[in-house]
Order: C-alpha cells, then structure tokens, then sequence
C-alpha cells in the first residue's frame, strides 16, 4: 500500500489513430507507489507487438531507482516486440537516472521469444539442453566421486549417524511395500506360468521358471523401480527443499561441503539397503510361487523346495545381488542431483521430483540391459 503522502502510481492506455498507442503514466513511481503496477503493466503491455508507442511521462510525481527500473525494463519488452517507444515528458533528473540505472537491466530478461513452430528449432532447442543437462551431471556426478575419495582418505569425517539413518528410511520402512509387490510378482508369474506349462504337462518345470526369472532379473529390476519411485523421490524432495530454505547456501558458508553432508550418506545407505532389500524380494517371491504352485498345480512344498535346490544356482542368485549397487547408485545419484537442480520456488520441487523418478527408472531398466547383453555375450 502507498504511503501517507504518496500518490498510488497507475499506467492507461488510449488507441489513437492507425497503428499507434498512447500510455500514459500517473502517480509517484516509487518504491510505496508501485505495489501493484508491475501486474498490470505485465498484463497490458504483452499484447503489444509492432506497434507506435508513445509513452507519456509528464504526469509522473517522484521517481525513485525501483519505479525506474520497472519503467526500463518495460519500455525494453516493448521494444523487443518490434515497437517503436517514444517516452514524451521525460525531464532531466529522470533521463540522468535512466542512463545511470540502463546498464543493471538484465537484457536476457527482455529478448522476444523464439517462434516454437520450427520444428528444427525445437530439435535443436531439445538437443541442447540435453548435452547442457549431462555436462552438468557429470559435473556433480566427478564432484561427488571427488568428495568420496576425500572421504575414504579420512574414515572419521564420514558421517556414519547419518548412513545409518538413511538406511532405516530407505531400507527399513521400504520393507512394507517390498514384501506386499514381491509377493503379488511371484503369484502373476506363477500363474501365468502354470497355464502354459499345464498344456505340456510339465508343471514341475515351474520352479525353475520362478527361481530363475525372479533371482536373476524380476526381483532387482522390481525391487529398484519400487525404490526409485518412493526413496528417490524422497531425496529429491528433501534436497529441493533445503535449496529453497536456503539451508545449502548457509551450509557452504559456514564451510560444510553439501555433497559431503547431504548426497554421500544417502548413495552409501541406498548402496547397502538395495542389495538386502533384493534377497528379501528373492525370498517372498519365491515363497509366493510356492504357495500358488500348491493350490494351482498341486505341487507339495517339499517337490518345490527339492527342485529348487537342484535346479538354481547360487550364481542367478549373486547376479541379482551384484546388480542391487549398481542400481541404488544410479537412482541415488540421480535423486541427488535433480534435487540440487530445484529452483528456488515450489512448482519446481513438484517438477523435478517427477523426472528424477522417470530418468531413474529408465536408467535402472537400461542397466539392467546392459548386465544381461554382457553376462550372455561372457556365457553366464
């Protein structure tokens, strides 16, 4: 609100003949006077493109360095629409304080925007910011190794608390949902493997099915999606808010190296807790197609167990198990590194969390391919 003594500062605008637009400027462009202007010059003036623009400012009381520079910044929108501004009333004192104040405005602030209708801009627009985004993610990802390596040199600065309580979040209290998705993938599998077997009359050969499929390749690959979309989006959540409370800024000024702190404990956990949560999924999805291969093909719990200790080998097993890593370093470094890229406002945290749970499972997933060309191309 104005105050006492300071007249509310306004903008109208009157169509004069052609092509050509009047504005006119009222009131004390001050820092008291100018609360609401900026909404409604934001609103007014963005439909102008092309156009003779006289801009009347006879009628301006006082002036200050903030009515100033909503004025320049304004007249410079109009002219980056392709207007052309001619400001009439302008007295000395102000044109000595626009010259003085022209050289703070951000010009990358006012350039017109791009036409999106090339498709070629578009592509081009695309492909550089995907190489501008993997530069920066390889940035944090070699300053994360760096603070790491640091880390390993002096055992006594990790923050071990810390690694143990990312565990419970993202291992403990995941237990839940693990068991609940692991269980329900062993009965689909079960199941579906039953109805084909059936026709061939070779239902015992649904062990190996279940012990295999499961070990080696459901189990990591659910268990890491289901931990990228509830731990990953934690992290991302949690460091974004900290960019936005500014708590990262007051960390590095008081010395505290954020990566050391805040991204090293939550990989390290993830890298632990992934490889236990696996061997549980392994364990219930099994069990889950244990129970289904009694109800639905008649198969005791002794044949199936007899069987499976025949026919699995502790290799499908450690694969699985060695994959697990693998994984939590990616969904963690990557959870990390999204919520470091939160801007500092709260539409962005929504944003970012939602791609760093997409990049995360698409990066599981094209791992997980990864591992299976290379261990078939060695004949493992």
């Amino acid at each position: 609100m104005p105050s006492i003594g300071t007249t509310k500062a306004d903008i109208s605008t009157s169509q004069s003949t052609g092509n050509s637009v009047t504005l006119t400027s009222t009131g004390d462009w001050t820092v008291a006077g100018i609360h609401d202007l900026a909404t409604k010059l934001a609103s007014m003036l963005s439909a102008y493109s092309q156009q003779t623009i006289q801009w009347d400012v006879a009628n301006i009381g006082e002036i200050d360095s903030a009515g100033m520079m909503l004025f320049l910044h304004y007249h410079d929108v109009l002219v980056a629409n392709n207007c052309t501004v001619t400001v009439e009333g302008e007295t000395e004192n102000n044109r000595q304080l626009s010259e003085l104040l022209r050289e703070n405005i951000d010009q990358a602030d006012v350039q017109p925007q791009k036409s999106p209708s090339n498709p070629f801009y578009k592509l081009g627009k695309l492909t550089s910011d995907f190489f501008s985004e993997l530069l920066l993610f390889f940035t944090f990802f070699g300053e994360t190794t760096t603070v790491f390596v640091k880390s390993l040199r002096h055992p006594l600065s990790i923050r071990y608390g810390s690694i143990v309580k990312n565990i419970e979040e993202s291992g403990v209290r995941a237990i839940p949902i693990i068991v609940v998705t692991s269980f329900l993938i062993g009965v689909v599998i079960t199941y579906q493997g039953a109805v084909q077997l059936e026709k061939f009359g070779a239902n015992i050969f649904i062990v190996e099915m279940i012990g295999i499929s499961l070990t080696r390749e459901l189990a990591p690959l659910i268990t890491a999606i289901v931990v990228a979309g509830r731990t990953g989006s934690a992290y991302t959540a949690q460091l974004g808010v900290m960019k936005i409370t500014e708590e990262m800024d007051a960390m590095r000024t008081m010395g505290f190296h954020p990566h050391h702190f805040l991204v090293i404990p939550r990989i390290l956990a993830l890298m632990i807790a992934l490889p236990l949560l696996v061997f549980l999924a392994d364990i219930v999805g099994i069990f889950a197609g244990m129970v289904i291969s009694q109800v639905h093909l008649q198969l005791s719990f002794s044949e199936f167990f007899h069987r499976l200790q025949n026919v699995l080998e502790v290799k499908q097993v450690v694969i699985g198990l060695i994959k697990a890593p693998f994984f939590a370093l990616l969904i963690g470094i990557i959870s990390c590194f999204r919520g470091f890229q939160v801007e500092k406002n709260t539409e962005s945290i929504g944003r970012y969390t939602t791609i760093s749970v997409v990049n995360a499972i698409f990066l599981v997933i094209a791992c997980d391919a990864i591992f299976s060309v290379i261990l078939t191309e060695m004949g493992i």
